[in-house]
């Protein structure tokens, strides 16, 4: 398979997620859990698959957990029809864009310092990130007392 295919295959769906929490959606556990750890998931069978791989290269998956965490607490988290809602800020594409900013210098300290590419798949960055993201919206949802939005199709 080409590289650009599941490239070009991420790029869609942050665009989608983004398009739609910039609107502002309904908030349910499998929408807000689902995504990030299908990304994580496939970032780790990467890293399972790579040689020589070292607690060091992995290093690289704290700050971008940290930086989804950050990201995380910028969503606004509110009721509509007796459910919750989530919607990105403009403080959540600040975070957002300093995130990439941030990762993308760190990639490349990482691969000027020999980091192995195969410890650092795109997918688990932002699969790790969106997960840090995920749960301290999930947090907040639960501590408002309001309950999570049903899955589509259950309303």
């Amino acid at each position: 398979m080409n590289g650009w295919v599941p490239a070009a295959a991420i790029v869609v769906v942050l665009i989608v997620v983004v398009v739609r929490r910039l609107r502002g959606e309904p908030l349910n556990a499998r929408d807000l859990l689902v995504a990030p750890l299908v990304l994580t998931g496939i970032g780790v069978m990467s890293v399972i698959k790579a040689d020589d791989v070292t607690g060091a290269d992995l290093g690289w998956l704290i700050p971008g957990a940290a930086l989804g965490v950050a990201r995380g607490a910028t969503i606004e988290v509110f009721e509509r029809g007796g459910v919750l809602w989530q919607r990105y800020t403009g403080k959540s594409f600040a975070v957002a864009a300093g995130s990439l900013v941030l990762m993308a210098g760190f990639g490349y300290v990482a691969a000027r310092s020999g980091m192995h590419a195969s410890a650092r798949p795109t997918q688990l960055n932002i699969g790790v990130g969106f997960l840090g993201e995920a749960l301290v919206v999930a947090v907040r949802g639960l501590a408002s007392g309001i309950p999570f939005a049903p899955e589509r199709g259950r309303r």
